[in-house]
C-alpha cells in the first residue's frame, strides 16, 4: 500500500470536471484508491464519492492504492493533482 496527501489548490475545490477526469483516468488501474479528508475515508468508485468529501481550496486530502500496480497509479494520480487540483 503506498499513500500521499495533497492540499487542494483549486478555487472550486474538488469539484465535478476534475472529479470525472480523475476517476476516468483511475479506471486504467488496477489497484483499490481510497481518498481521505479528515476522519471520514471513501473509495474511489465513483465522482459522487471523492465529491462527498467537500474539499475545499486549503483542504489536504489523503490518497491510498492498494493493489498490483500501486506505485503507478500514485504517481498518475499525484501528476493530475498538480496539474488541475
Amino acid at each position: 500500500m503506498v499513500s500521499f496527501e495533497y492540499t487542494i489548490k483549486d478555487v472550486h475545490g474538488i469539484h465535478a470536471r476534475p472529479a470525472t477526469d480523475l476517476f476516468k483516468m483511475t479506471k486504467n488501474y488496477e489497484s483499490v484508491v481510497k481518498v481521505a479528508k479528515g476522519d471520514k475515508e471513501v473509495p474511489f468508485k465513483g465522482v459522487m464519492g471523492i465529491m462527498s468529501l467537500g474539499a475545499k481550496q486549503g483542504d489536504t486530502v489523503k490518497f491510498s492504492f492498494d493493489g498490483p500496480d500501486e506505485e503507478a497509479e500514485c504517481a498518475a494520480v499525484k501528476e493530475f493533482l498538480e496539474a488541475n487540483l
